[in-house]
């Protein structure tokens, strides 16, 4: 499936206070916690970053995705500057290990490993109870994140709702954090990994 994806990040400071009022707010819990894997590839001359594209195999509990970012085709009018926005492809993924060894046979190595314990809310929007967007709140080894995803009148609203600064918000990627964070702490590690970052806080519960 095929479709924009817009999304906006702030830091989390206490995860269990965010999450008390997210029921009072209309959010219901879509996925408990739970481990997730991924893994990017890219060529080794790195032409999919060159194209601000990603190709990504993601492991979040039992569900296998594939998936591919690209930026849009042409000027949208949402404000890039504030919120992200890329095209995603995404589809579940029967065998990772099968599909890994076909990105390596054309020339896709993995290049980047980034871990995280994720759980899922979601809110009903529109008159179509269908349609949901989704705050995710994200526990990496070099902090806690919550990512917005929805229109971006609901996710203004929501971040007024949940008191919020805009200014705290970000569109960084986990790769651009990490590699910002490992400015700040000359950390060796290369990937996001609990193992390679050390953390001792964010373990199984």
């Amino acid at each position: 499936m095929q479709a924009a994806e817009i999304e906006l990040k702030f830091p989390v400071a206490d995860p269990q206070a965010l999450q008390t009022q997210l029921p009072h707010l209309g959010f219901h819990l879509t996925t408990p916690r739970t481990y997730e894997h991924n893994t990017l590839y890219d060529t080794p001359t790195r032409d999919l970053r060159a194209r601000r594209e990603v190709l990504r195999i993601r492991q979040y509990g039992s569900l296998c995705t594939v998936t591919h970012k690209r930026q849009p085709d042409q000027l949208d009018p949402v404000d890039t500057t504030r919120y992200k926005i890329r095209i995603e492809t995404e589809t579940i993924v029967a065998e990772r290990e099968a599909l890994a060894a076909i990105f390596e046979q054309l020339g896709y190595g993995p290049v980047f490993v980034y871990e995280k314990y994720r759980t899922e809310w979601s809110h009903a929007i529109g008159p179509n109870s269908e349609a949901a967007a989704h705050l995710v709140i994200d526990e990496t080894p070099i902090g806690t994140y919550a990512e917005l995803e929805g229109p971006t009148a609901w996710i203004d609203r929501t971040l007024a709702e949940l008191h919020i600064d805009p200014a705290t918000c970000l569109t960084d990627s986990y790769g651009k954090l990490f590699l910002d964070w490992k400015q700040r702490t000359g950390s060796p590690a290369e990937h996001l990994t609990f193992a390679e970052t050390a953390s001792p806080v964010l373990t199984p519960r």
